[in-house]
């Protein structure tokens, strides 16, 4: 097929309820006010720190929008002598990334505008965050004016945004739409089509109104083959009250399939199964069960995956759920060295749109490259899934992060699209570094490190390990540091027991950590005995205090040895302090001998006492068995490297589903059971 098309990349969109807490990621009526280039600072320690701390300022004035002048879903009134941009995290255009990763070159920007006297004009910016000025026009009489600017892509190898800002003269105008289009080659004129994977348990009512969400939308609809529930939980999706309206919404397009409690990779890798198998979407969209979802950003990222270069998978962003205009991260990578996952370089967590927008926020003007995409909301195309294989059997944490490292190896990016997000439960709230996650949180990271690291035994892997180990052990976190010996215990046994461990891993877990006092959580602060001190601290200091970079050396050397040492016999009936969350650091715990410590989430606590003994046995075992690792480590990545394609393969993954492929979809929709599917599809005689 030859020829060109012309296809829709973006529109303009304004919140689907008119709220006002996302309203700056929509539409910005600040002035720019962009913060100081990193290279005019230069390299001293204290001019970084300055600016740094200026970058996280607020530009803000206060200037504000009514949300009656949101016309619709496309239109926005401008009152009379005002100034909007349109420059903003779901309207501006990311042409960087466009120009990176796709096939298109060039593109129309076409603005309706409504009523007379106003002024469109077009910006551009570059990785440095300078804005340039690209063109204008002006409206001249009351009706419907169209303005066509036509852009082209080539200055944006490093990043850069185009946009548009809106003025009008002495009458109200109304934005009525905004397109951005391109001419594409004909055999991509047709949109692929996406099977929606959502996990859940024990979320009916967040499930089910993102399933309303996404049925009721009409532009996203077309774009639908399947939305695939894999209901794990007891409090059941199709109990809930709202289920019914999502089910009305979506008809035969939705399918609810129970299985056990399989975690995340388990139930995600059962979307994936179910995808491949039917072979009719282009793409599989994984999304959590506790988000709230801009449906556009769902067309925005099929779109992108259309005209990308090579089959690519494309991810959205986070913004958080109780905050919403703050932004988790704009992209992620795993570091190489620590092989650990974390921001891509240059960027700023949890960063405030709302402060301080994309006009004035240079860093956000550099193209982010990054190594995998949270599941969160995650497209992939399935052509990656035939060819790379499905999730790791890994239950939580490091699923995501390790396919798009093997999705990479294999010669498939994952680019983390701007205008594509949803809104999330914070990750901030919690500390999944302690409770029963963190034996899959060491366990996996071990095993995406065997699989994936560069470096010999790890890198810094293996040391910063035994770091951990040793921060939990003074922390008085015994049952932590019993669940990391586990992980550690499981990765040595090898990668094909993964699957058999899926489904019964948890609860072994959480029978183990209830053996120990730090994981006893009371909500009641009654519980617990009363705070009292056989010995006050020295000189009355406050041991809140961040300490110093030397004074945490000193502490690091001479704490273990302070374990050893018989602890004040009042402190193992009384504890000796209440230490909250963001205080339970290891270098304050490590002073004493008990204390009551408080959960990140605020609603419980739990009783750490000082054991000696116990501290001997743990840094026993984990002084024998980083030791091992560091023997072991080229055997056990060339074990694990060999066995990938076969334990992430759709016949692996069978078996471990095999108690559940032969039920009905519920609740009882017409159609194929899940796990059956025709030679056609699968092009083999079954």
């Amino acid at each position: 097929m030859t020829g060109t098309t012309t296809r829709l990349l973006q529109r303009q969109i304004l919140p689907l309820d008119r709220d006002s807490d996302v309203l700056a990621l929509y539409v910005d009526p600040e002035e720019a006010r962009l913060d100081a280039d990193k290279y005019e600072v230069g390299g001293n320690s204290s001019a970084k720190a300055l600016n740094n701390a200026a970058i996280r300022q607020s530009t803000s004035t206060g200037r504000s929008l009514h949300p009656d002048q949101i016309e619709s879903r496309t239109a926005l009134r401008v009152k009379s002598g005002e100034r909007l941009s349109f420059g903003t995290y779901f309207n501006a255009f990311p042409a960087s990334y466009w120009r990176r990763w796709t096939v298109v070159t060039e593109v129309r920007l076409s603005i309706t505008v409504r009523g007379s006297g106003a002024s469109v004009i077009v910006y551009k910016s570059m990785a440095r965050g300078n804005a340039q000025r690209v063109d204008s026009a002006e409206t001249t009489d009351g009706g419907s004016t169209t303005f066509d600017f036509d852009l082209t892509l080539k200055p944006f190898v490093d990043g850069g945004w185009y946009w548009y800002d809106v003025v009008s003269g002495d009458e109200d105008v109304v934005v009525e739409s905004a397109e951005w289009t391109a001419e594409v080659p004909a055999d991509r004129a047709q949109h692929g089509t996406v099977d929606v994977a959502i996990t859940t348990m024990n979320r009916p009512d967040f499930c089910a109104e993102l399933l309303a969400q996404i049925g009721e939308d009409q532009v996203l609809r077309p774009y639908l083959d399947t939305v695939l529930v894999m209901e794990q939980g007891t409090d059941k999706v199709t109990d809930s009250p709202v289920f019914a309206r999502a089910q009305e919404a979506l008809g035969p397009v939705l399918r609810v399939l129970e299985q056990g409690n399989l975690g995340g990779s388990g139930g995600y890798a059962r979307g994936q199964l179910e995808s491949v198998r039917k072979g009719t979407a282009t793409y599989t969209l994984m999304m959590d069960d506790d988000v709230v979802c801009e449906p556009e950003g769902i067309v925005r990222a099929v779109t992108f995956g259309d005209l990308a270069r090579r089959p690519t998978i494309v991810g959205g962003h986070m913004f958080n759920l109780y905050s919403r205009s703050r932004l988790h991260s704009f992209g992620e990578i795993v570091q190489p060295w620590r092989f650990w996952w974390q921001s891509a370089p240059d960027t700023h967590t949890d960063w405030d749109f709302a402060g301080r927008n994309l006009r004035s926020s240079r860093w956000l003007h550099k193209r982010i490259d990054v190594d995998f995409n949270g599941w969160f909301m995650c497209l992939v195309p399935r052509v990656v899934l035939e060819q790379v294989g499905l999730s790791l059997p890994l239950f939580i944490k490091w699923d995501d992060s390790e396919f798009g490292l093997r999705a990479k190896r294999a010669g498939f990016p994952t680019v983390t699209f701007p205008g594509a997000a949803v809104w999330h439960v914070p990750w901030t709230d919690k500390n999944d570094a302690l409770d029963w996650q963190a034996y899959f949180h060491h366990r996996n990271r071990l095993v995406a490190a065997l699989l994936h690291s560069a470096y010999p035994k790890g890198g810094r892997m293996i040391r910063e390990s035994l770091n951990h180990q040793i921060a939990h052990l003074v922390s008085m976190q015994y049952s932590t540091a019993e669940l990391r010996l586990l992980a550690m215990e499981d990765v040595l046994a090898g990668p094909r027991g993964l699957h058999d461990m899926l489904p019964t891993r948890l609860p072994e877990v959480n029978a183990l950590r209830k053996q120990f006092t730090d994981a006893q959580l009371q909500v009641d602060p009654d519980a617990f005995p009363s705070v009292r001190r056989s010995k006050p601290p020295k000189k009355g200091r406050d041991t809140s205090e961040i300490p110093s970079r030397i004074s945490t050396l000193v502490s690091a050397g001479l704490q273990p040895l302070r374990q050893l040492k018989k602890p004040r016999p009042l402190a193992q009936e009384h504890p000796e302090a209440e230490i909250r969350a963001m205080d339970a650091k290891w270098y304050r715990l490590g002073t004493l001998d008990s204390a009551i410590v408080s959960m990140n989430d605020g609603t419980s606590a739990a009783f750490y006492r000082r054991d000696p003994e116990k501290f001997r046995d743990l840094v026993k075992r984990t002084i024998e068995i980083h030791e091992r690792y560091r023997r072991e480590w080229p055997r056990l990545a060339a074990d694990y490297r060999a066995a990938l394609d076969e334990i992430t393969s759709p016949e692996a993954w069978e078996r471990t589903f095999e108690p559940w492929l032969d039920q009905p979809d519920q609740p009882g929709q017409p159609g194929q059971q899940s796990g059956q599917r025709s030679a056609e599809q699968s092009g083999t005689d079954d």
